[in-house]
């Protein structure tokens, strides 16, 4: 069994919500880089010592965990850790419908011309589109598939877009073989 699991992918493809759902069906505690990331959840980043020194001592605590969000350019030495990396990719499209209905959920009304968070969720939403085009500049697919190079650990690879049931069916029918 893996015991250090670690799921990435763009924003909006569903990291969170698979790491949380396997941690329901595996022995694994399930933590997200944001709440290391973020200081204020989206607003305040934490330097980047702190998020390090913060998700050191919290990966120390578990035995089995799942590790859900990008450390790419901030976490890096946390790549020899991994037993398991799962790379997750969706039609841009797709993607960003998502992270738009989930603005809305969040902020509702706010994100509306004129509203407090309209430039911080227009601002957001373009970074996230850059995403399957982008350079190494950016929080990128390119980036990413980059990143995964000189890993020492599997990579399981879920491209398309599935369902939460699909996706953890995929993960456990691997990790049943392997």
């Amino acid at each position: 069994m893996k015991k250090k699991i670690h799921i990435f992918g763009a924003a909006g493809s569903g990291t969170s919500t698979l790491g949380a759902a396997l941690s329901k069906e595996l022995p694994h505690s399930h933590l997200d880089t944001d709440d290391f990331f973020w200081i204020n959840k989206y607003t305040e980043q934490r330097a980047v010592h702190e998020r390090s020194r913060l998700l050191k001592q919290d990966l120390s605590i578990y035995q089995n965990w799942i590790l859900s969000g990008a450390v790419c350019g901030w976490g890096d030495n946390f790549k020899a850790c991994f037993d398991l990396v799962i790379f997750l990719w969706i039609p841009q499209n797709v993607r960003l419908e998502r992270l738009q209905q989930r603005e809305v959920q969040r902020y509702g009304n706010d994100i509306l011309p004129g509203g407090r968070k309209y430039n911080q969720s227009k601002a957001f939403l373009e970074w996230a589109s850059l995403y399957d085009e982008a350079g190494m500049e950016v929080r990128s697919k390119k980036l990413h598939e980059h990143w995964m190079t000189d890993l020492v650990c599997p990579i399981l690879k879920i491209e398309g877009d599935y369902s939460v049931q699909e996706r953890m069916d995929i993960v456990l029918n691997y990790l049943s073989s392997n």
